[in-house]
């Protein structure tokens, strides 16, 4: 039984989902592959080769699939998926624009955000926002999954010694074209993979209130998050959104200041390991998922927290 894993990477380096991917993969069973797509990324492919637990590495090389157009990607997943009975993505913007294809194409069903490993054809995911987890059988010849990255501790970077083999890659599919990427820098961590992050909700009040939560952040080390609530209402950019229709976080410490705690954020935090919240509502429903809560006035607990810190 071989799996091939699809990473993602930015030609030059793997980025960690796929570490947590590999993870899920060898809970599974079986020789892992790594493909790597993309152009100029021979970087990417040897950081792979690194990856503890992965026999091998595919490297599709050229100039057509350097920006990861899904047209592409897919097709080169394709014309690689011979042999295997496991295609493996990362739950991420680019996995799920991929995967669905790949799964179409080979005529399977695929498995949405699995959590869990049970057998090599059995795994557990979560539905109604994280209310209920199925436990999915398939009897496909070919599983086409896709993982929560969070739902899986990551393998090591290093310490793996693959052979990086260069495949042949697909032409241009010309069904689309790249025009543009507006790529947000901060100084931060990325949100899904902080050890801390710090989260605001409406109960800020305004935009400007939400720079409160900067020296939090800062002392922790933390990545900044919100809730819909909050960027719904203008205060944070939607990537910063953390829930079922934002990002799905894990953190090793998160806090949510001015969260009520509506079932959609949960479902976008509640597996973190410790959680923390404040606000002046000691009905609020984040309560009932905090290790420790401080009911009060967030703008004087949070300055409070920082000079303690």
């Amino acid at each position: 039984m071989s799996i091939l894993v699809i990473a993602e990477h930015d030609n030059a380096s793997i980025k960690p989902a796929t570490l947590n991917t590999v993870a899920a993969a060898a809970k599974i069973g079986g020789d892992i592959h790594v493909l790597v797509v993309g152009a100029g990324a021979n970087a990417a492919a040897q950081a792979a080769a690194q990856i503890a637990g992965v026999s091998k590495v595919l490297l599709a090389d050229a100039a057509q699939l350097g920006d990861g157009l899904a047209e592409n990607v897919a097709e080169q997943v394709l014309k690689q998926a011979a042999g295997y009975s496991h295609i493996v993505f990362p739950a991420t913007a680019a996995g799920k624009n991929v995967a669905p294809r790949v799964a179409a194409k080979l005529d399977v069903a695929q498995i949405s955000e699995i959590i869990s490993v049970e057998s090599a054809d059995t795994f557990q995911r979560p539905i109604y926002a994280g209310n209920a987890i199925a436990t999915v059988q398939s009897s496909d010849a070919v599983k086409v999954i896709t993982v929560r990255a969070t739902a899986f501790d990551a393998v090591a970077a290093t310490g793996g010694s693959a052979a990086v083999e260069n495949v042949d890659a697909v032409g241009d599919s010309g069904k689309s074209r790249f025009v543009g990427r507006e790529v947000a820098t901060s100084d931060r961590p990325e949100l899904t993979a902080a050890k801390a992050v710090v989260s605001g909700g409406r109960g800020l009040g305004s935009a400007e209130n939400f720079k409160i939560l900067d020296p939090l952040a800062d002392k922790l080390g933390a990545a900044v998050g919100a809730s819909r609530a909050a960027v719904d209402a203008g205060y944070a950019p939607n990537d910063w959104q953390v829930g079922q229709t934002g990002k799905i976080v894990a953190p090793q410490l998160y806090v949510a200041v001015g969260i009520s705690g509506a079932i959609q954020h949960l479902a976008g935090m509640k597996d973190s390991k410790v959680i923390v919240a404040i606000n002046k509502d000691a009905e609020a429903p984040i309560f009932g998922v905090a290790d420790y809560g401080l009911v009060g006035d967030l703008f004087q607990e949070v300055p409070a927290l920082v000079n303690a810190l």
